[in-house]
This record gives C-alpha cells, structure tokens and sequence, in this order.
C-alpha cells in the first residue's frame, strides 16, 4: 500500500492551480472535467518525483464555498532551503503565516503557508 494523493475541495480552481504551480513549483499532471456531474479534477505534484503522491484539486462547478471544518490539519512539504522558499512564496503573492525556524522542543526547520482556500501546507527543511 501507498499514499497516492490527498484530496481538496478548491473554490476557484484556477487560483488554486496558480498557487501549487507558481508559488510552490509542482506542475499539472492531469486534467478531468466531467460535464454530466459537473466537475472538475486536477491533479498537481512534482514530475521528476513519479513515485509520490500528488495532491487532487476538486472543483465542483456549482459551488464557490466550503466550510474549513477542524479536523484536517495540513499538507507536509519538504524543502532543500526554507529560508529561501518562503522568501519566494513570499514574492509571489503567497502567505506565509509561521515564518521557518525551528520547531517547538526540535532543532527541525519548519514553517507554514496557506493557499487559496485557507489549506495549512507545512514546509519542512530536509537537509
């Protein structure tokens, strides 16, 4: 058994597909648009990484709303330098709302960013 993706439901699918995209560097690898249940599936990730999970951006036509809830809490990324990828989620509009340092009681680097709808990612330094 394997992760394959995490799922999200996305109030506006082409600002969702911006920021994974333009602010976190993934790539669209594949594209689903079902006209009879309208629907809309996207799936992001990182093309030179085949065997991890991507993330799935679910945008059902007719809504432009969701309620947050509090059960989920967030999508881990790592990264090589924290410092410099928040600086450029930063330059790109992003919102980084933990600047990187170090975790509570660790020595691990983390910081934590939100995308359009309001989805905690947490950015981990993995060197």
């Amino acid at each position: 058994m394997k992760i394959l993706h995490t799922m999200l439901r996305v109030a506006n699918l082409e600002k969702s597909i911006e920021f994974y995209t333009q602010v976190l560097g993934m790539s669209v690898l594949d594209r689903t648009d079902n006209k009879d249940y309208r629907y809309t599936l996207v799936f992001v990730g990182y093309p030179g990484q085949p065997s991890s999970s991507t993330i799935e951006l679910t945008f059902n036509w007719d809504t432009n709303q969701y309620e947050m809830g509090n059960a989920f809490g967030h999508i881990a990324l790592g990264t090589d330098d924290i410092y410099a990828m928040c600086d450029a989620i930063k330059q790109q509009g992003g919102q980084v709302t933990r600047e990187p340092g170090p975790v509570k009681g660790g020595s691990t680097h983390i910081a934590f960013v939100v995308d359009p709808d309001g989805y905690q990612i947490e950015l981990i330094q993995v060197n």
